[in-house]
């Protein structure tokens, strides 16, 4: 059993999250899980992978729900000649995903794919 309690902006004390802070956090989590597993079955060597993700609430019929969500993805690679295959590991990770797959609101993927120096 999970004790939650009210995140500050509902009372609470710092150090807890929101329902939609956390269900925002599950978007970003799920993107980078569902790319981790994209790049194994692609056999895609990378070296890092990070993801913000911004999620828009609004009243819909005077009712709140998420009609957007708008994920930032960074990666870091060390073969220049991987960067297509990232980029489509990226894109296959960002319409995999479950969470997002599983709610009504769009979303739309920005990433960047560095490639690090090994000279």
């Amino acid at each position: 059993m999970i004790a939650r309690r009210p995140p500050p902006q509902y009372g609470g004390a710092p150090g807890y999250w929101s329902p939609e802070t956390l269900l925002t956090a599950a978007v970003a989590d799920c993107f980078v899980l569902t790319f981790r597993s994209v790049a194994q079955a692609s056999k895609l060597e990378w070296e890092s992978v990070s993801c913000a993700v911004e999620g828009t609430l609004e009243r819909v019929d005077r009712i709140p729900w998420f009609t957007h969500f708008e994920i930032n993805a960074e990666l870091r690679i060390g073969d220049p000649d991987n960067r297509g295959k990232a980029e489509r590991c990226l894109e296959k990770a960002e319409r995999a995903c479950l969470i997002t797959a599983s709610l009504k609101a769009e979303t739309t993927l920005h990433f960047q794919v560095e490639v690090t120096d090994s000279a």
